[in-house]
C-alpha cells in the first residue's frame, strides 16, 4: 500500500479519524453488551449506572497526565501506547456482570488508557494541521467518534444476538490491534523546522516535544491556563457536550428497551441514524467554519461563537421535547436533531483549543476533556439513580414522566454553556 502521493498530514488525519471511530465502537459496544448481560443477570438500573460510569472515572484521571505526556514524549507514541493498553484489556477480561470487582477494574483501566487519546490527537494535529485547514481537518478527525457510535449501534446488537455479549469485547480488541499496526506503519512526526512563519502560525515541527539534545525546555504555563476565561468557556461547553452525549449513548438503549418497549435487536438500521447525523454535522460544521474564516465573512472569534450557539440551542430544544415522543421514529428524529446540532457546536468550542493555544493544545484539551469526563461520571450515574427513583413513583420506566428530568438536565446545560461561550470565548491566540 503506497501513500507517497498523499500529503502526510492527510494520512495522519485519516488515521486519527480511524482511532476515534474505533474508540467509540468500543464505548457503544460495552454499553450494548453489558446492558444485555446485566439485564439477563437481573442487575438493577442504579447498579448498571455505576458500572457504566466507572469507565469515566479512569478516563478523568488520565486526561491532564495524557496532555502532559503527549507534550513531553510526543503524541504519536502516547496514542499508540493507549491503544495497546485498552485493546489488551478488552481481550483479556471476560464480560461477567456478577464479577463486579473485576469488571470495575477493567473499565477503570480502559478509561485510563483511552483518556490519553484525545490529548495525544490534539498534540499530533497541532503539529501537522495548518491554521487555514484547522476546522475541517479537526472536525473530520472527531467525526470518527460519531461514525464509530453509528457502526456500533448498527452492527453490535446483531453480533450480541449471534455470538453473545462476550464476542463484542473480542471484536473491539481486534479492531484496536489493526489500528495500532496501521499507526506503526504510516504515522510519523513532522520534520523539525525552525522556520519563523511556521512557529508564528502555531503548527509544524516547532511544536514537537523538546528532547535532551536541545537547550530550550518547554515551559507549560499551568497557572495562566487554569485562570484563563476563554479556557473555562471551552471547559464548560465540553462538560455540557459530553453530559448530553454520554447520557444518550449509555441510556438510549435502555430508553428503547424499557421506555418504549422496543427491542434494540429488532430495530432496523434506523438506530444508527442519530450518530450518522453527528458524523455528517461534525464535518459540515468544520467546512462551514473554515469557509466563514478564509472568506473573511466572520472573524475566527465570531465563527466559533456563531456555530457553538446555533448548535447548542437547537440541541437544547430537541433534548427537552424528546420524552414527548412515544414512537421509534419520533425518538430517532429527536435524538438525531439533538446529537447532530451538538456535533455542529463542536466547530465552535472543540477546535478553539488550537486557536487559543496551538503549542499547548494537548494540555488544554486534557483540562477541558477532564470536565467532559466528569460529565460522563455524573450524568451516567445520576441518570441511573433518577430512573430508579422514577420506578418508585411510576411503577416502571414505560411512563414518559420517568424520563423527563433525564433529558431536561442536558437541555438546560446547553442553554447555560452557550451563554458562557458567547461571553468569554475568543478565537485569538492567547498562549505563546
Amino acid at each position: 500500500m503506497k501513500l507517497s502521493n498523499i500529503p502526510q498530514r492527510y494520512v495522519i488525519v485519516f488515521l486519527t479519524f480511524l482511532s476515534t471511530c474505533v474508540c467509540y465502537i468500543e464505548r457503544v459496544g460495552f454499553s450494548i453488551a453489558y446492558t444485555v448481560a446485566a439485564d439477563a443477570a437481573g442487575i438493577n438500573q442504579s447498579s448498571k449506572g455505576t458500572i457504566l460510569s466507572t469507565f469515566f472515572v479512569g478516563y478523568a484521571c488520565s486526561q491532564v497526565p495524557g496532555g502532559w505526556a503527549a507534550q513531553k514524549i510526543g503524541g504519536r507514541k502516547v496514542l499508540l501506547l493507549s491503544f495497546v493498553l485498552w485493546s489488551s484489556t478488552c481481550f483479556l477480561v471476560p464480560l461477567d456482570p456478577n464479577r463486579v470487582g473485576l469488571l470495575v477494574f477493567a473499565r477503570l483501566l480502559v478509561g485510563v488508557a483511552q483518556g490519553f487519546i484525545f490529548p495525544s490527537i490534539h498534540t499530533v494535529l497541532a503539529q501537522w494541521v495548518p491554521p487555514h485547514e484547522r476546522s475541517r481537518l479537526v472536525s473530520i478527525t472527531t467525526s470518527g467518534m460519531y461514525l464509530g457510535a453509528a457502526l456500533g449501534m448498527w452492527l453490535l446488537p446483531a453480533l450480541v444476538e449471534l455470538r453473545g455479549p462476550e464476542s463484542v469485547f473480542l471484536a473491539e480488541a481486534l479492531a484496536g490491534v489493526i489500528w495500532s499496526l496501521l499507526w506503526i506503519r504510516y504515522a510519523t512526526d513532522p520534520p523539525r523546522s525552525e522556520h519563523p512563519k511556521a512557529a508564528a502560525a502555531g503548527f509544524g515541527g516547532a511544536l514537537l516535544p523538546t528532547n535532551v539534545n536541545h537547550h530550550k525546555v518547554t515551559h507549560i504555563p499551568w497557572k495562566k491556563i487554569m485562570l484563563s476565561l476563554p479556557v473555562w468557556a471551552i471547559v464548560v461547553n465540553n462538560f455540557t457536550f459530553h453530559y448530553a452525549l454520554y447520557v444518550l449513548m449509555n441510556w438510549l438503549p435502555t430508553y428503547f428497551e424499557l421506555g418504549l418497549q422496543i427491542s434494540l435487536q429488532g430495530m432496523d438500521s434506523s438506530k444508527m441514524v442519530p450518530y450518522l447525523n453527528m458524523f455528517v454535522f461534525s464535518i459540515v460544521g468544520g467546512f462551514i467554519a473554515d469557509y466563514l474564516i478564509t472568506k473573511r465573512i466572520l472573524s475566527v472569534t465570531r465563527t466559533r461563537k456563531f456555530l457553538n450557539t446555533v448548535g447548542f440551542l437547537i440541541a437544547s430544544a430537541a433534548l427537552m421535547v424528546l420524552p414527548m415522543f412515544r414512537t421509534e421514529n419520533g425518538v430517532i428524529l429527536c435524538s438525531s436533531v439533538a446529537l447532530g446540532f451538538l456535533a455542529l457546536g463542536r466547530a465552535g468550542f472543540a477546535v478553539n483549543h488550537m486557536d487559543i493555544a496551538p503549542r499547548y493544545a494537548g494540555i488544554v484539551m486534557g483540562v477541558s476533556n477532564t470536565a467532559g469526563t466528569l460529565a460522563g461520571i455524573i450524568g451516567v450515574d445520576l441518570t441511573g439513580k433518577l430512573l430508579e427513583a422514577s420506578k418508585l413513583v411510576y411503577s416502571d420506566l414505560s411512563h414518559p414522566e420517568s424520563w423527563r428530568v433525564v433529558f431536561f438536565i442536558p437541555g438546560l446545560l446547553c442553554i447555560f454553556s452557550s451563554v458562557v461561550f458567547l461571553l468569554f470565548s475568543t478565537g485569538e491566540r492567547i498562549f505563546d
